[in-house]
């Protein structure tokens, strides 16, 4: 009985707790995980043409050095692969071992592998790029383990009530990641740029790559390690969420004394949904007769085979032992779990292929100037300053109109409503494509093309994160949530793979079908992911228990 109450009290007290300096706490050490993992996944996409020059010049060529496209979508591709691969694994161990134990490791992770990509080494273009992708590869990876457990570990601390702002919050703070990539490189490359003057490639092809130039990459990659580091030891320190230990470990005990440091307080909150009756035995009265009842025994349940649900009691709450690949699943989660895999696919293709390659789309319009009449540190900037500005009228005000609006709209409206923007703006700027193309009209096409992205962010691209960490059962939370992410990461690996080979005009190395019909796509792409929103179930305002059935 004692483990009970104390069980019920603390999941109550998570649920009905106000707003605490601690959701704050685990939002910013959370958060900076984010801000990493976005600085290093989008800081690649501001070097890749400055890699195509240093390593891949051709003598007498009227135009730059690029990167042939197989290497340009490994370099950008192959950080998504890691990221698939660390969300389902890191998913899994954080049901099995615990969200706390393994939550440390996966920064480690991404702090080594961010210099190591810095310090890529190799006598030739292909071994420098090797390595550049095989460290890049395990930055990904540890990226990958921080979208469930951070997503996992703010849901199971957050009360109902502002639950979504703040795993939002969390989300949110890619956007300044996507910003300050932008910044540092403007920075780092205007301070090279001074230092380090060259004339553009037309009038001097070999001098308008200073040999210096090779440090610009390298020093905007290893930055991504600095926010890390500074959040290493407060992520260690994170006690086990309550959720995790009461439910899938067991130990009711150990879930009050965590959440008592948590709150800073001791949990008092009365038990749920019927308070303890004390009888004093002087209030009664006993009449001289007393009539006893026949007692008749109640038969013992017994489970069968046939019952469709498997779970126990456990400190009077459910817990549910079905494993995922159970008809069990199937029958209570299945559609959902179609649901949140499918509208993360169908946004990670929108969402990256946008980002990795906004230069490539402001170049074809005219708004960053043509390769050949800047230096190679001069690109950097131009292309810096373009992703800037972009993040800062579009993505970042996009992210915090979730946090701001998720608990008082819902998921399932800000979802549809975000999908249904991204189709409309993706078909307004490819059908009239040639009038964008005018140089009269090309701020008109930055505005549109920011609000697709406004949308993107106010929309799928932050619900489709919010949602899985709320829907499924705590003992399956971490796994279904990494399963999700991992299926936006495969519609990154198609956008990513998709744009390099699908929108080329003639480069000189293929030809696909223009970036006008891959708008086109995109937006065909956005419908399919209002239809697979309505298989998503809304979770405003619910408790996780009764959400996912536990209670």
């Amino acid at each position: 009985m004692a483990n009970e109450k104390t069980s019920q009290k603390v999941l109550n007290a998570l649920d009905a707790e106000q707003t605490q300096w601690y959701h704050f706490t685990a939002t910013m050490i959370a958060g900076m995980g984010f801000f990493t993992d976005a600085y290093n996944l989008f800081s690649i996409s501001l070097v890749t043409n400055l890699l195509g020059r240093i390593y891949y010049h051709v003598e007498g060529s009227p135009k730059p050095g690029s990167l042939p496209p197989h290497i340009a979508a490994t370099v950008n591709g192959v950080a998504l692969i890691g990221t698939l691969c660390g969300q389902i694994i890191f998913g899994c161990l954080g049901d099995k071992l615990g969200r706390r134990r393994v939550y440390g490791i996966t920064l480690g992770i991404i702090v080594i592998s961010s210099i190591a990509s810095g310090l890529s080494w190799g006598h030739t273009p292909g071994s420098v790029m090797g390595t550049l992708c095989f460290f890049r590869f395990w930055l990904g990876y540890g990226i990958g383990g921080d979208y469930p457990l951070s997503a996992t570990i703010m849901s199971e601390y957050a009360n109902k009530k502002t639950r979504g702002a703040f795993i939002a919050a969390v989300f949110a703070m890619q956007g300044f990641g996507i910003l300050s990539g932008g910044l540092v490189s403007i920075i780092i490359s205007k301070v090279f740029k001074s230092v380090y003057p060259a004339p553009s490639y037309a009038n001097n092809p070999l001098g308008s790559t200073v040999p210096e130039a090779d440090y610009i990459w390298r020093l905007i990659l290893m930055f991504g390690a600095v926010p890390a580091i500074l959040t290493f030891y407060s992520r260690s320190r994170m006690p086990e969420t309550a959720r995790y230990t009461a439910l899938v470990a067991k130990d009711s005990t150990r879930a009050a004394a965590d959440m008592t440091k948590v709150l800073k307080r001791e949990i008092d909150i009365p038990v749920w949904p019927w308070p303890e009756i004390h009888i004093e035995p002087e209030t009664v009265a006993v009449p001289e007769t007393v009539v006893v009842p026949e007692i008749v025994p109640v038969p013992e349940i017994v489970e069968t085979e046939s019952r469709p649900v498997k779970s126990e009691i456990v400190n009077n709450v459910k817990s549910v032992t079905f494993g995922l690949f159970s008809r069990q699943f199937v029958s209570w989660h299945g559609t959902h779990l179609l649901g949140t895999t499918s509208t993360w696919f169908l946004v990670g293709i929108a969402f990256y292929s946008q980002n990795l390659f906004q230069k490539d789309v402001f170049s074809a319009i005219g708004w960053i100037p043509k390769p050949a009449k800047m230096s190679a540190v001069e690109e950097v900037y131009y292309i810096s300053r373009a992703q800037t500005l972009i993040a800062l009228f579009s993505t970042v005000p996009g992210y915090w109109f979730t946090v701001v609006l998720v608990d008082r709209v819902g998921r399932f409206w800000i979802q549809i409503g975000g999908f249904l923007m991204m189709t409309v703006f993706m078909f307004a700027l490819a059908i009239p494509y040639h009038h964008w193309t005018l140089s009269e009209n090309q701020i008109g096409f930055v505005a549109m093309y920011s609000f697709s992205l406004f949308f993107t962010n106010f929309g799928p691209n932050s619900t489709t994160f919010i949602v899985p960490a709320e829907i499924y059962p705590a003992r399956l939370r971490s796994t279904c949530h990494g399963i999700s992410a991992a299926a936006g990461k495969a519609g990154a690996i198609v956008g990513t793979f998709g744009f390099l080979f699908l929108a080329q005009e003639k480069n000189g190395h293929s030809s696909g079908i223009g970036i006008r019909n891959f708008l086109i796509f995109l937006g065909c792409v956005n419908m399919l992911g209002m239809f697979f929103t309505l298989l998503v179930p809304e979770s405003k305002g619910k408790s996780l228990e009764e959400i996912s059935q536990e209670n």
